[in-house]
């Protein structure tokens, strides 16, 4: 147990967006199975409105008490939980845990016709211990713009086609970012697309769908390490993969502000759950 423990802090000093297990980064261009917890910040946002626990959404680990996600995800008639450290949703695995909500924020601007603003925060009703399959994504700095033609991949347990099953293993896909200007034009997004997005995919080929919204758009630092540059907002309503129709995220760099604002006014009780249970252990050990 403790030297569970030990790994766990380990995991939570060498910082964010590295997982134990990386991802393999293939060029497969539909998508592909992703390696076992080989994206340990991707969750499984839940709701039981069909009276069983069912995926609706992704969402993204963003520390240990933290998920990022997408405002259009949440219905204030539903309850949901979250689930974390999963590769097969269906399947009974060890290292995943579930945990209900004790807060959820939806942007206050939020506009639902334009999908302006769609980007939300859900507080775990206790904090999380880091490990092997369950760790935290790297935010990216303030204002960030991804430059046209950036290699990233979207993560989820979307459906595997427009009109398919939802994905039971989760699912990881090459997308490459479309700059502004062109998603923009009047032949892609027009203005639907802002400059608080980001654009990525629209090759008729690959896409979010589905069961994506909420998730990450994950690109690579230039550290090493992963970063969530984008949450999973909207696609086309012809279908999953349409030309000029790339899949459309919420750029997160346009929402440090408002995500610190949140997390340091709901932290009063955060602790450094890692800090703590290492220091009960050793004491536990002592007395034996």
């Amino acid at each position: 147990m403790r030297r569970l423990l030990v790994l766990a802090c380990l995991v939570a000093m060498h910082g964010c967006g590295r997982p134990t297990f990386p991802p393999v980064l293939s060029r497969v261009v539909a998508g592909e199975d992703a390696t076992p917890h080989s994206w340990p910040w991707q969750v499984s946002l839940q709701s039981d409105s069909s009276g069983r626990w069912s995926h609706v959404c992704g969402g993204s680990l963003i520390s240990s008490e933290w998920i990022l996600t997408a405002a259009h995800c949440i219905n204030d008639r539903y309850n949901y939980r979250v689930e974390l450290g999963k590769h097969s949703l269906e399947a009974s695995e060890d290292g995943s845990i579930a945990q209900r909500p004790a807060n959820i924020f939806s942007h206050e601007d939020y506009n639902t016709l334009l999908s302006r603003n769609d980007i939300a925060l859900i507080k775990l009703s206790s904090p999380v211990t880091f490990s092997d399959t369950i760790q935290p994504a790297c935010l990216p700095d303030q204002g960030l713009v991804l430059p046209h033609d950036t290699p990233c991949f979207v993560t989820g347990w979307g459906r595997l086609s427009t009109s398919g099953p939802l994905a039971d293993i989760l699912q990881q896909a090459l997308l490459r970012v479309v700059g502004h200007d062109i998603c923009s034009h009047p032949d892609w997004w027009s203005v639907l697309a802002t400059e608080k997005m980001v654009c990525a995919g629209g090759d008729g080929v690959t896409a979010g769908c589905n069961g994506d919204s909420g998730g990450p758009l994950n690109c690579q630092n230039s550290d090493g390490s992963w970063g969530v540059h984008g949450v999973v907002s909207f696609g086309s309503g012809e279908g999953c993969n349409v030309v000029q129709k790339p899949t459309v995220f919420t750029q997160v760099s346009s929402y440090i502000g408002w995500i610190n604002i949140y997390k340091k006014s709901n932290n009063k009780n955060e602790t450094n759950v890692c800090f703590w249970e290492l220091i009960y252990t050793e004491k536990v050990h002592s007395i034996k």
